[in-house]
Order: C-alpha cells, then structure tokens, then sequence
C-alpha cells in the first residue's frame, strides 16, 4: 500500500485547453506547416494551481480566469510564438471562450514525500 496516494496538496488546478480556432491559427501562422492535429495540441497543457478557498467548482474556476482572460490568453499564444506581430490583433473574451475550454481539478494528490519546490520565473 505504499503506492497509494496519502497527502493532497491545498490547491486546484485549471488547465486550458485549445481548440479548433488554436489549431487553425498555429496552421495559419506557422512559415513551415505541419501535420498538427488538435489531438496533438492538446497533450501537453500548463497547469495553474489556484486557492482552494476562492475557487471551489468549475464555474468559480471560470469566472476566475475570465477576469484574468488577457494575461491567460498571452500566455497559451506565447507558448506557440514568442513573436507578438503573430499574434491575433483583435482578442477579446469572447474570442479566448472560442479558442479554450476550461478545466478545473478540484483535488490534487501528493504522489512524493519530497518538498515541492518553487522557481521564480518573474
């Protein structure tokens, strides 16, 4: 039984997840175009751990980014191109629901005994 998951860490998780209009425009905007596939690019996603005490169901996990939608939206096109002119010019938050679900994680479990370290990337 010493597989089994004994400590949950004090936070939940939102992960943003692409679609389709990510894809099209990565297809768009890529000088060498690949195969991607939405599948593909929805793989490997960051993870944003948020309070436990604010954010208690999918819709507070919504609303809480919603407020935060530019700085979100920044970060999911900067992950594809660093190169803002590539950018969409026009976003808005009705532009980042098309091109994002939201899925939050109410419960993280602690898989280590080890200390979970910081890095500062401010």
């Amino acid at each position: 039984m010493a597989d089994y998951p004994r400590f949950t860490i004090n936070r939940g998780m939102i992960i943003l997840m692409p679609k389709q209009p990510v894809l099209d425009w990565i297809i768009r905007v890529d000088p060498m175009p690949s195969n991607l596939t939405l599948e593909e690019i929805r793989q490997e996603q960051d993870g944003f751990l948020v309070s436990q005490e604010s954010i208690e169901t999918t819709e507070d996990a919504q609303n809480w980014i919603y407020r935060r939608w530019k700085m979100f939206f920044e970060l999911q096109l900067n992950d594809w191109y660093t190169e803002e002119s590539l950018w969409p010019q026009k976003r808005s938050l009705k532009m980042f629901k098309e091109w994002f679900d939201i899925h939050y994680h109410p419960m993280l479990w602690d898989m280590t005994q080890e200390a979970i370290p910081h890095e500062d990337w401010g």
